[in-house]
């Protein structure tokens, strides 16, 4: 059973320990704050459109500061900056409170501190994820993602949960914003105590040149894009959850919570038993399977009509998506150069928030233009053919083998002896 178990090794490491549980612990806050700013926006305005424009009010920071976060990353010492992203994201979560005791009613000061939480969460992932490599070995990094994976699912499980229950209180929004002010200063804990990291790229500097350097290193790259492109087509073509309110109103009478809680409830219980992700050399391979059945999985849910085995189907295509996650970043960490992670992790945060917007964009046009089967379940199996025929034809992705792959050095990273004693 050890060898199926989720691979705790990584928990060794008192540095990434506390990443671990900082981080963990961030997201349920992090979460609660989610919920709150749209509940919140509705109960002023009474208006869906508000709502919605927060959606986009938030994308458009992410990718800009994702990108441009992502060479900062690169060009200064991460830890530095991962506290700094942080501590500007705990600010404006104390703003968020203020606004709320001092009962502002500012839809538009609200949104503007949206805009600017977002783009301090680009940099701080982007500094987050091309440190994580240089707090582990190489071959712990897979195991690493997985266990990072499974908190941020448990967190996207429990603050919704949480904030439901607060927003219904007196002065609901208030509490709400306070949980996750206190919660987040665990996030900040784990980024101070992180150890120093000398730069690595010293001759680089942030800007449009040295995000193209980055980009340029991706597109003559076969097996990052391809890493890319797969999840670009789950989520864009295979994303279904904009079609769980219709699917809940005119096929199952009700539900709605079940379908937008099951896949998540997969992601956690394949972090249970995640312990044979670290062992997989043929990373490539073992990314297109794990897509192939999540498109799957939602193609054959777009045709149930029982609203569990529905449920059931996508619990399997969550557990699909966790697995995705875990190679795609594993392969980006430990594939791309240390001078330029920062930079393809940034472009992997835009991708990873980018997508599955798309996703219920494609969704919903699909479902106005076409039929519900279709814009579900159709567009699914196209993702199965897309993915299996590029897969294929990228024969360094099919065949890429992580063992076989050395990562460069890490530049000022602390050895794995003097990490279990930071």
């Amino acid at each position: 059973m050890g060898r199926f178990l989720a691979d705790t090794r990584p928990l060794s490491i008192p540095a990434y320990r506390r990443v671990f549980l900082g981080q963990g612990t961030a997201v349920v806050g992090m979460m609660i704050t989610a919920v709150t700013v749209p509940v919140q926006l509705y109960d002023l305005t009474r208006s869906s459109l508000v709502v919605g424009l927060s959606g986009l009010v938030g994308l458009l920071p992410v990718v800009v500061f994702g990108l441009y976060g992502g060479a900062i990353a690169d060009a200064v010492d991460r830890r530095k900056l991962a506290l700094v992203a942080s501590s500007v994201s705990w600010v404006i979560t104390l703003a968020l409170l203020t606004q709320s005791l001092a009962d502002v009613r500012s839809p538009v000061l609200i949104l503007g501190l949206v805009a600017v939480q977002s783009g301090s969460f680009a940099v701080s992932a982007s500094a987050r994820g091309a440190i994580l490599p240089l707090l582990v070995p190489a071959d712990l990094v897979p195991a690493a993602n997985a266990l990072s994976y499974s908190a941020s699912t448990l967190g996207q499980v429990l603050g919704p949960l949480m904030a439901g229950l607060l927003v219904q209180l007196p002065n609901g929004f208030s509490y709400a914003y306070a949980a996750d002010a206190v919660l987040f200063t665990a996030s900040l804990y784990a980024a101070a105590r992180l150890p120093s990291f000398d730069v690595a790229d010293a001759l680089g500097k942030p800007g449009l040149r040295s995000i193209v350097e980055g980009l340029r290193f991706l597109g003559g790259n076969p097996v990052l894009m391809m890493s890319f492109a797969v999840d670009i087509a789950a989520m864009v073509l295979a994303t279904p959850e904009a079609l769980f309110p219709q699917a809940a109103a005119t096929r199952f009478d009700g539900g709605v919570g079940p379908l937008y809680s099951a896949i998540a409830i997969g992601s956690i219980l394949a972090g249970l038993v995640s312990g044979w992700i670290g062992g997989v050399r043929r990373q490539g391979v073992a990314l297109t399977v794990a897509v192939v059945i999540w498109s799957a999985a939602v193609a054959v849910a777009g045709f149930a009509h029982s609203l569990w085995v529905v449920v059931g189907l996508l619990v399997v295509a969550g557990a699909a998506d966790f697995v995705s996650a875990v190679y795609r970043q594993a392969i980006l960490q430990t594939y791309v150069p240390d001078r330029l992670r920062g930079r393809l992790q940034g472009v992997f945060t835009v991708v990873v928030n980018g997508g599955p917007r798309l996703g219920d964009l494609r969704a919903g046009f699909m479902a106005a233009a076409t039929t519900f089967t279709l814009a579900w379940s159709g567009a699914a199996v196209l993702c199965i053919v897309v993915v299996l025929v590029a897969a294929l034809c990228v024969r360094s992705f099919w065949r890429y083998d992580a063992q076989a792959v050395h990562a460069p050095a890490v530049v000022g990273g602390p050895t794995p002896d003097e990490l279990r004693s930071i």
